[in-house]
């Protein structure tokens, strides 16, 4: 399988028109835009324990940081098995522009850096 980051860099990410103006980020399908070894190699780290829990707001995820983004999926990885199943998921990705573990969204928080809160919430 090829390396991750080769696999990132070759993606064909889009722009995602859901929260374009609220919280941008990008996103490929793992069957449509052919994608099912870049979603292999994330629910692999991932089952590695190298993500990171956080909220969006008040939905639980988990986060893989590489490079200047972090990765997220919107079924849990326990539930996909990336060889097998025909479903198509999404890949999302958004640039980091903080801490990368301290990710607690809050309100006021969009996701751009310059709307970042002037204080950052604490974690709990």
């Amino acid at each position: 399988m090829p390396d991750l980051t080769e696999l990132i860099a070759n993606a064909p990410w889009r722009e995602a028109v859901t929260y374009r103006e609220t919280w941008p980020h990008e996103y490929v399908m793992s069957t449509s835009h052919h994608q099912r070894e870049l979603l292999a190699a994330i629910c692999e780290r991932f089952r590695r324990g190298e993500g990171v829990p956080g909220r969006f707001f008040s939905m639980e995820n988990t986060y893989l940081f590489v490079g200047g983004y972090k990765y997220w999926l919107m079924t849990h990885y326990e539930k996909i098995d990336p060889c097998f199943d025909q479903d198509n998921y999404a890949i999302n990705r958004a640039p980091l522009y903080r801490d990368r573990r301290d990710f607690v969204i809050q309100g006021g928080d969009t996701g751009k850096a310059e709307d970042y809160p002037s204080r950052p919430a604490r974690r709990t």
